[in-house]
């Protein structure tokens, strides 16, 4: 049996789907993640905006062109926020959410087609073991941690994905082992990975320093400010952690972090950005910002341009405002959608610009790179700030020493 698991979204989903197929393998499935024709189709949905939703609905029109007679099989983010357009869909015969994914495994490998479709169930209080896939990336990502317990104003996740679970220190520790002997990169990801350990009598900290012996390049894919400290940046620096720091910034207004229920203002944001540049001088500092959202006056945009030119962002991710049903934000009266485009364009622009400052900043500098893939006859990867690096001479898997002299491309060379 053929089976395609297919994937929208963020790094956990696309975790959990590799574990899925190391289940499917270990079954004796032949499952991939590519999309080719099989005999049955996992699709692992978001839900994280309104087009993710569209998106994850479009997947299973995707598999039946691929395959007609296909059983498609739902689970994730989207379904767990409204199950009704795919139990509407033609060859789904299973809609599950983000709770005991791997029940799934025994319908598809019997071919039975369940008596009901809705497989929709309570979200898991613990962290729920998924087996340990198998690693065949150049960079790979462990998850440490699920669900969130921050109820930001705007987002969805909290209710479907649960409250926040951390992963048991000594299973991490002991997937990075495995990892390390496939891949020359691990990033540690989760919903929410600042909130590693509070459930378990750990910490982020603890993490990071279980991760120091690991022989491959560490980097945390995401976290808030609010747990930058100086035990952590220590521990981090200690442990061989790149110097690429992804925090979610949201807005640079004050009014609107407090309407988005972000637990922090813009100076301590700031304090947090200055401590990680004293421990790492030359550090890649990346956001992601929302604009248009519901409270944001013209004034808490220019404010909040203003703040981002401050801080200096190496690169930025940026999102008009989507509304989420059932989310506090979405109750709020919203800016039209016209504006909230306009303006995530000047964000883009200004993104453009500090972006092309930091490379600028690279000129003269050396740098540790990985090198990963070609693009367009060159070969590239990325630098421990994750500034990409393009060169003549590395080849696909190398980690070299590089001296940037130039600009080029989407990066340096």
């Amino acid at each position: 049996m053929k089976v395609s698991v297919l994937t929208l979204g963020c790094k956990v989903n696309e975790c959990e789907s590799r574990s899925l197929i190391a289940a499917l393998r270990k079954a004796g499935a032949e499952a991939t993640e590519e999309a080719v024709k099989a005999d049955a189709y996992v699709i692992n949905t978001c839900s994280v905006t309104g087009e993710a939703d569209r998106k994850s609905r479009q997947l299973t029109g995707k598999a039946l062109r691929l395959n007609p007679d296909a059983k498609i099989y739902v689970i994730g983010c989207s379904s767990q926020n409204n199950i009704t357009p795919f139990l509407k869909a033609k060859n789904v015969i299973y809609v599950g959410g983000n709770g005991e994914k791997l029940r799934i495994l025994e319908y598809i490998m019997s071919g039975i087609v369940p008596e009901k479709r809705n497989f929709i169930c309570d979200l898991p209080i613990e962290y729920e073991e998924m087996p340990v896939p198998s690693h065949e990336k150049t960079r790979d990502y462990i998850k440490v941690q699920d669900g969130c317990n921050n109820f930001c104003s705007y987002c969805v996740i909290p209710y479907v994905r649960g409250r926040s679970r951390s992963r048991a220190l000594s299973s991490v520790v002991d997937e990075a082992k495995k990892a390390a002997a496939h891949t020359k990169e691990i990033v540690i990801t989760g919903i929410d990975v600042s909130s590693y350990g509070k459930d378990i009598g750990s910490d982020l900290t603890e993490l990071v320093r279980a991760l120091g012996d690991i022989p491959v390049r560490k980097r945390l894919s995401s976290f808030e400010c609010n747990v930058i400290d100086d035990e952590l940046l220590s521990a981090l620096k200690d442990s061989g952690f790149n110097d690429h720091f992804h925090m979610s910034l949201q807005s640079g207004s004050d009014d609107v972090l407090k309407a988005m229920n972000r637990h922090y203002t813009t100076e301590k944001f700031m304090r947090a950005v200055d401590s990680v540049r004293r421990v790492f001088p030359n550090a890649g500092i990346t956001t992601d910002i929302i604009a248009g959202f519901p409270s944001e006056t013209e004034n808490d945009f220019k404010t909040a341009c203003a703040f981002v030119e401050r801080v200096g962002f190496s690169d930025m991710h940026v999102f008009p405002y989507s509304e989420r049903k059932g989310t506090r934000a979405a109750e709020m009266k919203q800016i039209p959608m016209q504006s909230r485009r306009e303006r995530a364009a000047i964000l883009g622009e200004i993104k453009l610009r500090l972006k092309s400052e930091f490379l600028s900043k690279q000129m003269g500098k050396t740098l540790d790179v990985y090198f990963e893939d070609e693009d367009d006859g060159t070969v590239c990867g990325y630098a421990t700030n994750y500034v990409r690096v393009y060169s003549d001479t590395a080849a696909p898997g190398d980690i070299k020493t590089v001296k940037i002299s130039q600009l080029f491309k989407q990066g340096v060379k």
